[in-house]
């Protein structure tokens, strides 16, 4: 049994945001971190009354806080006749129940906001459980503020009993077998994954993964990629579930795109765990396409945060990670900021590294797909030469194949430089007889 931390039914939930500055090792800002944790407050409907840095000088273990930073903060809640207060940061179970005593509000750190949001989007069964899974293992450590409602009575021996006691026991146990069915469920989500993945192999089409910060712009580039509608929204985490799409690149080559959730700083490990069998199929991708919002200027740091998430995915043995930046919103940057950031990217392109597109405008969405041909094309360029009589396998080579060169001689023949995968080839060898390679 788990509890809401966020009363959907209520028109109106008042909130103010507190981050904690001076803990732990993360470079970007304070006040970028704050306006990103103000974004997610506001992602989930929340009314944002009042955004506070709060700076640490040390750390409490009962509170976070010191008790005058505590005090003024209940001040900061009360005037903002606030409901909710977010902190923008891991809280200990007693922090959050001694911080709840003390505001006399609701108090949700940054893993239960990131949660609530993700419980709140998730749409397939698969988003659904493993947004599930993520959350019953955040909560099993806090059943003590959950269940504070509940009446507890000491005995006249002086042993703590009653109510409250036996009912957290037992929702530890339900949270147990709950946890164990979800992941037997998901290890059943991952083999099915894996029996697809085996398909595609078989076809073969190459995978193409997008990735990115949340907020990146990879739900309109996959739109604009693949002709689809996929929800895209300036908003934090507006897609959770993963999408896969087949498009054509240039000379021919099907492809399979998937957009994946997207990533934040301090991602919280619950998440990173549950959706690990949708962040197998970013593993497994034979290009990564890692989207960046470059007119922000939390780019860099936001890149590393990325990256760091994608080195807790495992890449198959014997395979070599691909990735391909993509700059995205160039339609957002400076006239005098674009023109040297497209010149960078025009550079970092000739060595397969980096693009810089609009999605939203279409800017270089050209050589983005071109770019992501010649990366996953490995297949090895032939020359066969075809009598006059075989229309039909020219067609042939043009629907299954890659054709980079055509040439016709004076008696006829055609000299087709063409692309072919083996089992591409074997089928046109089956069909129209052994090729004939110059």
């Amino acid at each position: 049994m788990t509890t809401k931390l966020i009363d959907h039914a209520a028109p109106v939930v008042r909130a103010v945001v507190i981050h904690p500055e001076g803990r732990g090792a993360n470079p970007r800002p304070a006040a970028e971190r704050l306006e990103e944790a103000t974004g997610l407050a506001r992602a989930l409907d929340l009314d944002v009354r009042a955004e506070e840095i709060v700076r640490l000088r040390s750390i409490t273990p009962a509170t976070l806080f010191g008790s005058g930073k505590v005090e003024e903060i209940a001040a900061l809640i009360r005037a903002a006749e606030a409901d909710v207060a977010v902190v923008d940061d891991d809280l200990s179970p007693i922090q959050q129940r001694n911080l709840e005593k003390a505001w006399e509000a609701k108090v949700i750190d940054r893993t239960g906001l990131i949660l609530e949001i993700f419980g709140r989007r998730a749409r397939t069964k698969e988003g659904r459980l493993q947004v599930e899974l993520a959350r019953l293992d955040y909560e099993k450590s806090r059943l003590v503020r959950t269940w504070t409602h509940l009446e507890r009575q000491r005995g006249g021996t002086g042993s703590t009993g009653g109510p409250g006691e036996t009912q957290i026991e037992l929702d530890r146990r339900q949270i147990a077998d709950r946890i164990v069915k979800l992941k037997t469920e998901l290890d059943e989500v991952r083999r099915t994954r894996g029996l697809h993945r085996k398909q595609r192999q078989k076809a073969p089409f190459p995978a193409v993964a997008l990735v990115g910060y949340t907020n990146a712009g990879k739900s309109t580039l996959f739109n604009r990629l693949t002709g689809s509608e996929v929800l895209a929204k300036d908003l934090l985490f507006a897609t959770l579930d993963t999408t896969q799409r087949t498009i054509r690149l240039p000379q021919g080559r099907p492809a399979i795109v998937a957009d994946t959730v997207g990533f934040i700083s301090d991602l919280p490990h619950e998440l990173v765990e549950s959706f690990r069998a949708t962040l197998e199929e970013v593993g497994e991708a034979d290009l990564i396409l890692h989207v960046r919002d470059i007119a922000s200027a939390d780019s860099a740091a936001q890149a590393k945060d990325v990256e760091a998430v994608l080195d807790q995915i495992e890449t198959p043995e014997g395979r070599t990670r691909r990735v391909l930046e993509v700059w995205n919103k160039t339609d957002l940057l400076p006239d005098d900021v674009r023109e040297g950031v497209l010149g960078q990217a025009e550079r970092l392109a000739r060595e397969g590294k980096a693009v810089a597109v609009s999605a939203w405008t279409g800017q270089g969405i050209d050589d983005l797909r071109r770019a992501i041909a010649d990366l996953i094309d490995d297949d090895p360029e032939m020359t066969l030469t075809l009598q006059p009589s075989q229309g039909e396998a020219l067609a042939w080579l043009y629907e299954h194949g890659r054709v980079t060169g055509r040439e016709t001689d004076d008696e006829g023949r055609t000299q087709v430089v063409v692309r072919l995968d083996p089992q591409a080839l074997g089928r046109f060898e089956r069909q129209f007889g052994t090729a004939t390679a110059d």
